[in-house]
């Protein structure tokens, strides 16, 4: 059994002991340059969002490796090792590289500073002119009913293209004087590039027995320029609650 002193002498040592870094979340978008910290010891991965990484430029002179197949890319800095009369020395890339990396149609300048820390993930994000290409090849060819099932089929199946940005939902509940009792709390939010609309889901909570009314929800507190309306259910018991989707023309003000 440990005295008190040894378990002291214990605790001490462990709090003593440097933790290891922990991973970062790197995000980059297209045509500005992103300064990142990698791996110089790990191999660091590259997802191209919504398309495929066509080439990586970078200066193969500074001992760097990559690799690439498809959506994805790895980067490795190459460690450099010595041997001195049996003593070997290893040597890890502390110099920063620049890394250009085509992907979905656009260039991501990454500036990496190569450092002591686990692996990392960079995930390249659509730019504002991709999600409007996208989007319109996605949505141009459907007349505007098919738009708007499109749109609110993607948010009650939880499929959001990536093309779909998202905006931070409003926050608190609203009521309605038509639905007493009930409460409404915009469940997310986003703006669809390119097409011209913007699209919210809500979740409507009802305090007693109720049947709704998609009309009901037709009104000015939910947006402007409102053009479809539907919710995933409309018999609903006391405590209930019911996913809303209204889709509009515009941004949501």
């Amino acid at each position: 059994m440990q005295t008190p002193a040894r378990r002291l002498l214990v605790t001490l040592a462990l709090t003593a002991t440097p933790l290891p870094a922990m991973a970062q979340s790197i995000t980059a978008l297209p045509d500005q340059t992103s300064t990142i910290r990698l791996s110089n010891r790990d191999i660091n991965h590259v997802v191209c969002v919504g398309g495929e990484i066509d080439d990586v430029k970078f200066s193969t002179e500074k001992g760097i490796a990559v690799e690439r197949a498809g959506s994805d890319a790895w980067i490795k800095f190459l460690v450099k090792e010595t041997d001195d009369a049996g003593a070997v020395t290893r040597s890890f890339v502390t110099v920063p590289s620049e890394f250009f990396v085509s992907c979905n149609g656009a260039v991501y300048s990454l500036y990496a500073e190569p450092s002591d820390i686990p692996a990392q993930t960079v995930t390249l994000q659509p730019g504002g002119a991709q999600r409007a290409r996208a989007n319109e090849d996605l949505l141009g060819p459907l007349v505007e009913e098919e738009r708007a099932v499109s749109v609110t089929l993607s948010m009650l199946q939880d499929r959001i293209p990536a093309s779909f940005t998202p905006v931070a939902p409003a926050a608190g509940k609203l009521a309605l004087p038509a639905l007493p009792g009930a409460s409404i709390e915009e469940r997310r939010r986003v703006e669809i590039e390119g097409a011209g609309l913007s699209a919210s889901e809500y979740l409507v909570t009802v305090g007693a027995d109720a049947t709704l009314d998609e009309r009901t929800f037709l009104v000015a507190s939910l947006g402007a320029n409102i053009f479809a309306v539907t919710l995933d259910r409309s018999v609903l018991k006391a405590g209930e609650t019911a996913r809303l989707v209204v889709v509009r023309r515009g941004a949501v003000q």
